[in-house]
């Protein structure tokens, strides 16, 4: 199955995600550092999923897009064996600065380099945010062929329109890293076409965050 990372357009938009989170990998990791224990909700989600990781039996968990560490950390903190991937080389520097010990490395959404059915979960929290929709689909289906039969998928993402961003106020249009922000019910629509049996789909709000969707599925 292709990828499509050699089309020009999927080569642009992972381009402008990796130079946008090199860039600001350090002040990013400071502003997020904490998020999740002012986030009581997002701490109930995580101790769910990791409650259902152990009850199939465990196994190796990577958290896709993981920047500076911190689901990843959470999630071991929880007694799961949790991985991260990022495709920022800078962030996988902070990450492993931060959270010492734990496995960190490089690699794009699009590409994984995991065995097939290598996975008991996988967690892309807010990072499947900067996805054009036209690579969604390989996406989804790059994560159900790492996951084993009855694998866990996590999903966190941005709620609102869907509509592309006006062009800045000097014209210029916004780099394709922008962040994209979707219905569940499409979401839902994604994950369920491309294989997965939808379990839950919960909505979250907090005063440090807008809208969010959670959906949890299993291959």
């Amino acid at each position: 199955m292709s990828t499509g990372q050699d089309d020009p357009e999927a080569e642009k938009w992972l381009a402008d995600t990796r130079a946008s989170y090199d860039a600001d990998a350090t002040s990013y990791a400071d502003e997020t550092r904490n998020l999740l224990a002012e986030l009581p909700p997002e701490q109930d989600v995580m101790a769910l999923f990791a409650e259902r990781v152990r009850a199939h039996g465990g196994g190796p968990v990577a958290d896709v897009g993981c920047g500076p560490g911190r689901i990843t950390a959470h999630l071991r903190d929880l007694g799961v064996d949790a991985f991260g991937i990022d495709l920022s080389p800078r962030m996988i520097e902070v990450a492993r600065r931060e959270h010492p010990g734990v496995r960190f490395e490089e690699g794009s959404m699009t590409q994984l380099g995991l065995a097939d059915g290598a996975l008991s979960a996988l967690v892309a929290w807010y990072s499947i945010i900067h996805v054009p929709d036209g690579a969604i689909g390989a996406v989804l289906a790059g994560f159900r062929r790492v996951l084993r039969p009855g694998g866990l998928l996590l999903v966190g993402f941005h709620v609102g329109d869907p509509s592309p961003p006006e062009p800045q106020e000097n014209g210029e249009r916004w780099p394709e890293s922008y962040v994209r922000r979707r219905e569940p019910s499409q979401v839902a629509a994604w994950i369920e076409e491309a294989g997965f049996t939808l379990e839950a789909h919960p909505t979250l709000t907090s005063a440090a965050r807008k809208l969010g969707g959670v959906l949890l599925a299993h291959r």
